[in-house]
């Protein structure tokens, strides 16, 4: 079996890659590096064991070859992080639609499945927790650059879920929680990345607002491994969320973090305004239920924070990353 794992250079496409040759399958990547790094896929590329090519998701004929070579699509391949999408929110909307809708006019030629990858972001500012796949998604303003994500990816969904419907598209959404772990980049606005790599240099760790929102994280390795069960169980046609259920607020996020990684960096806290610029809207609280998967696949993501922390510590300590 071959799969095409577009964004397969980047974080959680590199671990897949991984897990799927592990499992014995050929594996194709397509990545322009834009956030990706050929780093994470070297060893694999060098045993001949995956195919690397750069370029575009918006490159037709380079989408239409790969898919048209593949047995089964992982569509990772998107704009992400809030600091690019609210520097690049044009760029980032039309990566995100345009090169799914690429993926899936591709993929539908042949009937050939395919996996989305969308976001809690999705479910926007609803304060109906934990989160359930049906629950409505609740969005700020058009005017707040802030929901552009949040609303592409909506319509990535959207647009997977018509394929197949109106197409017999074979089609699986999932929905990721603050998936982390080592060869996560701080760059793009990863708030446990950053706190890490700011604890380590014994500089400040940096809370945006007070600190009080909270989040749950999931291990990157629980998180592929929800995503191969899933290709496992064929379930088209149907949104998994994906993620931990261990909620912590982001202020005791950043104790625990200076904790495990034995530091004594300040804690300092910045208004959103000097943060993201006038306007911005945070979501309070973001806490996934994974029943659906749990039922579907009889897996759950289980891996405690304290250990994913102490991995990226470890990844990052190991690599020299510098504080961005």
């Amino acid at each position: 079996m071959r799969f095409l794992i577009t964004g397969g250079a980047g974080f959680i496409g590199s671990h897949l890659a991984q897990r799927l040759v592990r499992r014995g399958y050929r594996v194709s990547v397509l990545d322009n590096l834009s956030t990706g790094r050929l780093g994470n896929l070297e060893p694999l590329v060098d045993a001949r064991l995956v195919d690397f090519n750069w370029g575009s998701i918006q490159d037709r004929y380079t989408v239409e070859k790969l898919v048209g070579e593949a047995d089964f699509v992982v569509h990772l391949a998107a704009s992400l992080g809030v600091k690019l999408i609210l520097e690049h929110p044009v760029e980032s909307i039309e990566t995100n639609v345009t090169g799914t809708q690429i993926v899936l006019e591709a993929a539908a030629r042949n009937r050939t499945p395919v996996l989305i990858a969308s976001t809690s972001e999705v479910y926007g500012k609803s304060n109906k927790v934990p989160f359930c796949e049906d629950d409505d998604l609740v969005l700020g303003s058009t005017r707040k650059s802030r929901w552009s994500y949040a609303a592409s990816k909506i319509l990535d969904e959207c647009l997977a879920l018509s394929y197949w419907e109106e197409k017999q598209l074979p089609t699986i959404v999932v929905r990721f929680f603050n998936t982390v772990g080592p060869r996560q980049n701080a760059r793009y606005g990863m708030v446990l990345p950053t706190f890490v790599q700011q604890a380590l240099a014994e500089v400040p760790i940096t809370i945006h607002g007070d600190g009080k929102q909270s989040r749950c994280f999931c291990d990157v390795r629980d998180a592929v491994e929800a995503v191969t069960k899933l290709i496992d169980a064929r379930a088209f046609g149907e949104i998994f969320n994906i993620g931990g259920t261990q909620e912590i607020s982001i202020e005791d996020l950043a104790m625990l973090v200076r904790q495990r990684v034995g530091s004594r960096s300040q804690i300092l806290y910045t208004p959103y305004d000097q943060a993201y610029g006038r306007g911005y809207e945070d979501m309070q609280r973001r806490v996934p239920s994974v029943e659906k998967l749990d039922g579907v696949t009889g897996f759950r993501p289980k891996i405690a924070l304290q250990e994913i922390i102490d991995r990226t510590a470890a990844h990052l300590r190991s690599t020299m990353i510098e504080v961005v």
